[in-house]
């Protein structure tokens, strides 16, 4: 499938007990908020095991779920500074998963800002935390519903986009899909090393070529990486496109991954 469409360093601290010794960044409580207002949208949290905190991430069941029946589940990453739900309240996600039965889950990924592992952070400690975030919330959701192992999806926008192509590239036999918005991949990043180990799954890729904070040229590049290897994947470049508006608000847009994930199954 192929379709090209023009459209201050943390401070740390240092937990210590008689039979164990932890140290992590100090979370600022600002990695704690929320700002979606939507009754369909459970708010939660749990003891992250790495280092007992309560981390929060959000949660969008469908008024159709049954649990004698596997339901899909779409897990969301949200780009650099945004809250655990923030993408509940793109424009058209949670109307689409409804009418589709698509479970949505949207981590954290341990502080706002740690780039879900696909980046060294300022207390590097944090990037791990931000993966082990995601698996760890992954995994509660997978043993409270019935998910459907076969139609696990992946997708983020801009930070969330890098950490789809990472946490992947870390676990490529989970996902039968993958979505990437904007994605703020670094201009080093082993991008040839990714794709090896992703190139069998399904991509989406979404990209504005007026957008300011991830370069045109850059995804474009790793599209035409993903041409050369003769991934399944679909281009959606839009003309006059920004960074963050064509996605977070424009429910046509949200569609395109919907309808792609809608037609895409793990593949053995």
């Amino acid at each position: 499938m192929r379709i090209v469409a023009r459209l201050a360093l943390a401070p740390l601290i240092l937990i210590v007990s008689p039979f164990f010794c932890i140290a992590f960044a100090e979370r600022q409580p600002s990695d704690d908020e929320s700002h979606i207002d939507d009754p369909r949208v459970q708010h939660r949290s749990y003891q992250f095991p790495a280092t007992g905190e309560a981390i929060p991430y959000a949660l969008f069941v469908p008024s159709s779920y049954d649990q004698a029946a596997a339901s899909p589940l779409i897990i969301s990453l949200h780009g650099l500074g945004r809250s655990h739900d923030w993408l509940m309240g793109y424009h058209g996600l949670l109307d689409q998963a409804e009418a589709n039965g698509y479970i949505v889950l949207t981590p954290l990924g341990y502080t706002r800002r740690g780039w879900y592992g696909s980046r060294v952070t300022a207390d590097e400690q944090d990037a791990n935390y931000s993966e082990q975030d995601v698996m760890e919330v992954l995994k509660r959701v997978r043993n409270e519903f019935n998910v459907d192992a076969n139609r696990i999806y992946l997708w983020g926008h801009s930070m969330g986009g890098a950490g789809t192509y990472h946490i992947a590239a870390r676990h490529p036999d989970l996902f039968a899909g993958l979505g990437v918005a904007a994605p703020a991949a670094e201009e080093d990043a082993p991008m040839e090393e990714i794709l090896s180990k992703i190139q069998h799954l399904p991509i989406f890729v979404l990209q504005g070529d007026m957008d300011e904070s991830v370069p045109v040229a850059r995804t474009r590049k790793w599209v035409a990486s993903m041409r050369k290897r003769g991934m399944q994947h679909v281009y959606v470049e839009i003309p006059g496109g920004d960074h963050s508006l064509l996605i977070s608000q424009n429910s046509e847009n949200m569609q395109k991954f919907i309808d792609f994930f809608n037609i895409v199954r793990k593949q053995y």
